[in-house]
């Protein structure tokens, strides 16, 4: 968690940074401090548009920060199978992310700071309203070949009892003519020899020895078993009678080749696809993580405008509080800078996030 404030120097930009510093690092190791430079070109404008953009940037900066956080989070998502030295660190140009918040400089050539403020945040949304579609529609893509997959393995999976068995039966052990057919009998493993004693004469004209085991999982073994087609109701009826689970097998060899063909082909789809949204990720990590600090400091020359007046007189620093002291923090940061926030503060503040200093607060996920 870090702390972006603003504290008003009237001119003594040096001595307000080393108040800060001697307050709340070297006396009591409550926070460690950055300064943060904001362009000395941005554009003032009017009051009334000041005012404006300051309600725009709060929805702006949620937005912002809530893409950054989806983008991560679906990050982690596809990182979570893998070992921790097989998972790719994320960036900010070149930099880790609290490295680039804790060294913040304005990218003047990608958004020029002399360009009205509203225009520059509406540049930053634009890019950033872009990122948050193409995850959109990367995930979906994404996920509705996993679902394909996931579909696949369900219908592999569970007991044999319960799932589609033309897969397990190799098309060479299948009995298919004009007069003859195979059946395939699901038996729990604690009625194998009833099974194996009894299935000759479940009915007339079932082929003698003609029954082997083609799959078995923890509890169940699956047999083929040959007879005449004529007498398949009959058969069933019996087997059904002694608890066996009687399937007819219909394979077609060509067809299941095509079944594994496409299966093959979108799980390779699919493992591309995870690949490249993965890589998507990171990059696109980097580029909102860096639109969102920009944000950050836009608004934070707007808040310190409208708090403290013209000119623009004020310190701008990047606090990482202790976690253990935040609250002793605020009081001594209230204490310390409150008469030139006006009477109207407590030090407690006037509210959740109102304090004599404008403040934000910033959480990085990791």
């Amino acid at each position: 968690m870090y702390w972006l404030v603003s504290l008003p120097h009237g001119g003594r930009a040096e001595h307000s940074w080393s108040q800060l510093q001697e307050a709340t690092t070297y006396a009591n190791d409550y926070s460690s401090n950055f300064k943060f430079a904001l362009p000395e070109s941005f554009r003032v404008g009017t009051l009334d548009s000041l005012m404006a953009l300051s309600d725009d940037l709060a929805k702006v900066n949620q937005a912002v920060e809530g893409t950054v956080n989806k983008v991560r989070r679906q990050l982690v998502e596809l990182q979570s199978g893998m070992s921790p030295e097989d998972r790719a660190d994320v960036w900010v140009e070149g930099q880790t992310p609290e490295g680039y918040l804790q060294r913040f400089a304005w990218n003047e050539a990608k958004y020029p700071s002399r360009r009205p403020l509203k225009e520059i945040v509406s540049a930053i949304m634009d890019n950033v309203q872009k990122l948050d579609d193409d995850l959109k529609v990367k995930v979906t893509e994404f996920s509705q070949l996993r679902s394909l997959l996931q579909a696949a393995a369900r219908k592999q999976g569970g007991s044999l009892a319960v799932r589609d068995l033309s897969s397990l039966v190799p098309p060479t052990q299948l009995v298919d003519t004009e007069n003859l057919t195979t059946l395939l009998v699901v038996v729990s493993k604690q009625a194998r020899g009833e099974w194996l004693s009894q299935y000759e004469s479940l009915s007339e004209y079932v082929v003698p020895r003609s029954s082997s085991v083609v799959a078995e999982d923890q509890d169940y073994q699956a047999f083929t078993v040959v007879l005449f087609r004529r007498v398949v109701d009959n058969f069933k009826t019996a087997a059904r009678g002694k608890g066996f689970q009687v399937k007819d097998v219909k394979i077609d060899v060509e067809a299941a080749r095509k079944n594994e063909d496409d299966l093959a082909r979108t799980k390779a789809d699919a493992d591309q696809r995870r690949a490249a949204l993965e890589q998507w990720c990171i990059t696109s990590y980097g580029e909102a993580f860096s639109s969102w600090i920009h944000v950050c400091a836009v608004r934070l020359f707007v808040e310190s405008i409208l708090r403290y007046g013209l000119p623009p007189q004020f310190l701008a620093a990047l606090m990482r509080p202790s976690p253990k002291h935040t609250t002793k923090l605020r009081k001594l940061m209230a204490h310390s800078f409150s008469y030139n926030g006006g009477d109207h503060f407590s030090a407690e503040g006037a509210g959740e996030d109102m304090f004599p200093y404008v403040s934000f607060t910033l959480n990085i996920e990791g």
